[in-house]
């Protein structure tokens, strides 16, 4: 293997790379999250020396003492974002400088130590050049995962002296099995996911661990995901177990659940906002609460829902079950604007809309 140096990273390709012929195999119908793409990159972050053994190597497996502290405190933070094949060929990621943000804000709260975003954005490109050949066409892409935990072996409830930060990727293609246009969604009575002073708006994989139960709940009955209802009172929708959540009213307007350290600060959600109100539409966020949402969807003053996030793009909400009975919202198969957000979303980043200042990073 050649080992090369693109500017403080040492790169070494892969040996064992998946052959050309193999990899289009694979790319015919990549699903979700199960296969990866041949190189990964890591840094490492060591007390009193800071960031150091920037590489760009074969994706494989980490050796990891019994009393790595990730393993018994759970220090670790992680983020979900895509690059795109544009019409022309060249490849792009949506709105990375804002995942390089929210990774910052996540390891603050994690008691971590802080990679500088622009060590961040550059880590995330060299993956994305060495391994471009794995970026799909069509409506598939390139998702990244960017991680950081701590690797320090002892035993001791403090913050660790060692950590390893590391990019991986997956090429994707539709998030919900079938490419559903609408999801069934499970309201959660007995469970919820953050609580004010907690972990919600970081991006950590406690979060994800301790919904889990829950999404097993919603399945049981049927449903693609679980809604989360806020801690203290069991009564305002906060969001699903993956992702942001949006109402549209029969007025037009846009009602969302507003940020307050329980909710993960989406950035599909961010630019949702912005795009809507670019077109005029009003956006409230503000609390809204599960009693409301079941009211609005019988009155018609609700006329569609939908997820969205990095993974599920923008998703229509057909049915909502619960222990309190079920109901539909619209006609179950999501409506107009709820198309129209996801292709103006969708447009910008395949290239072929204009996209704000900022959110389209060609490399």
């Amino acid at each position: 293997m050649d080992v090369q140096h693109s500017s403080r990273f040492t790169v070494t390709p892969s040996g064992k790379a998946v052959a050309a012929d193999a990899r289009a195999a694979l790319l015919e119908d990549p699903g979700f999250g199960r296969i990866f793409t041949d190189h990964m990159v890591t840094i490492r972050w060591t007390e009193g020396k800071g960031w150091h053994s920037h590489s760009v190597g074969p994706r494989e497996p980490f050796t990891l003492d019994p009393a790595c502290a990730v393993l018994h405190y759970a220090q670790e933070i992680f983020e979900g974002m895509k690059a795109y094949r544009l019409a022309d060929g060249s490849v792009a990621m949506f709105r990375p400088q804002e995942n390089a943000r929210r990774f910052a804000e996540s390891a603050e709260r994690m008691a971590m130590p802080v990679l500088p975003q622009a060590l961040f954005l550059e880590a995330v490109e060299e993956l994305v050049k060495i391994d471009a050949d794995w970026i799909p066409g069509g409506e598939g892409s390139l998702y990244l995962r960017p991680f950081m935990f701590a690797s320090e072996t002892f035993l001791g409830v403090r913050p660790a002296a060692e950590y390893i930060f590391c990019v991986i990727a997956s090429p994707v293609g539709a998030y919900f099995k079938g490419g559903k246009t609408a999801v069934t969604l499970w309201v959660s009575e007995h469970y919820s996911r953050a609580a004010r002073g907690g972990t919600g708006a970081a991006k950590c994989g406690g979060n994800y661990a301790a919904s889990l139960i829950a999404q097993a709940e919603a399945s049981r009955h049927g449903c693609d995901q679980v809604v989360f209802l806020d801690a203290a009172e069991n009564k305002w929708v906060e969001e699903l177990g993956g992702m942001n959540v949006f109402f549209v009213m029969s007025d037009g307007s846009l009602v969302t659940p507003p940020l307050g350290g329980t909710i993960l600060p989406g950035i599909t959600r961010d630019s949702i906002i912005t795009l809507a109100r670019g077109e005029g539409m009003v956006v409230r966020e503000e609390p809204y609460s599960f009693a409301q949402w079941r009211d609005d969807a019988a009155s018609g003053a609700l006329r569609e829902a939908f997820a969205c996030g990095t993974a599920a793009v923008v998703t229509a909400i057909g049915e909502v079950k619960s222990v309190e009975g079920d109901f539909t919202i619209g006609n179950g198969d999501g409506g107009l604007v709820t198309q129209k957000l996801r292709g103006a979303l969708t447009g910008i980043q395949r290239g072929e809309s204009e996209a704000p200042a900022g959110w389209l990073r060609r490399l």
